[in-house]
C-alpha cells in the first residue's frame, strides 16, 4: 500500500469545539486518542463562504493529503492538511483548549467533554508526527478523512 489513511471521526458538538476519535488505517491510536477542532459550522451543500468564520471553524468533512512543509509561524516543518476548500495552513499541532486551534486541529491523549478540551496534547502530537514521519519515509501518500457533522449523530 503506498499510502496511510488517518481517520478523525467526529463524535462530540460542543457550542464552540469539536471531538474526534483518531485512527490510522482502521487502528483506533493509543497515545492520540483525540483531535480537538473548532465549532463545525458547516452546512452541508452550501459554499464555504456562506458558513465559514475565519480562525473559528472546523475543516469541511471530506479526504484532504497530508504533507510536511515549513511554518513561517511556527518557523519549522510541520503536517499540514492540505487542499481544503477555503482553508490555508492548516497545521496538525499541541494545545488544549479551542482556543487553541484558530482552525487547526489540536492532538490529545486525552479529553474532557464537558469542557471541550484535550491533555497529553504535546506527547500525542509527537506520537502522531513520529507516525507520519515513518510514512513519509517509506514513500507513502498520506491522506486525512474527517467524518461527521452535528446533525448525524
Amino acid at each position: 500500500m503506498n499510502q496511510i489513511n488517518v481517520l478523525s471521526k467526529r463524535y462530540k458538538f460542543g457550542e464552540d469545539f469539536t471531538l474526534s476519535r483518531l485512527s490510522i488505517d482502521e487502528e483506533w491510536l493509543e497515545h492520540c486518542r483525540y483531535i480537538l477542532e473548532d465549532k463545525v459550522r458547516e452546512i452541508a451543500g452550501k459554499p464555504v463562504s456562506e458558513w465559514k468564520i475565519k480562525c473559528i471553524t472546523a475543516i469541511p468533512v471530506g479526504t484532504y493529503e497530508v504533507k510536511k512543509t515549513w511554518s513561517g509561524r511556527w518557523q519549522k516543518m510541520m503536517w499540514e492538511i492540505t487542499g481544503v476548500e477555503g482553508f490555508t495552513g492548516i497545521r496538525i499541532h499541541p494545545g488544549n483548549t479551542n482556543h487553541d486551534t484558530e482552525g487547526c486541529l489540536i492532538t490529545g491523549k486525552e479529553r474532557d467533554e464537558k469542557h471541550g478540551e484535550v491533555s497529553g496534547s504535546r506527547l500525542a502530537r509527537d506520537y502522531l508526527y513520529a507516525r507520519l514521519d515513518k510514512a513519509e519515509a517509506q514513500g507513502k501518500k498520506i491522506f486525512w478523512t474527517v467524518e461527521g457533522l452535528p446533525e448525524e449523530i
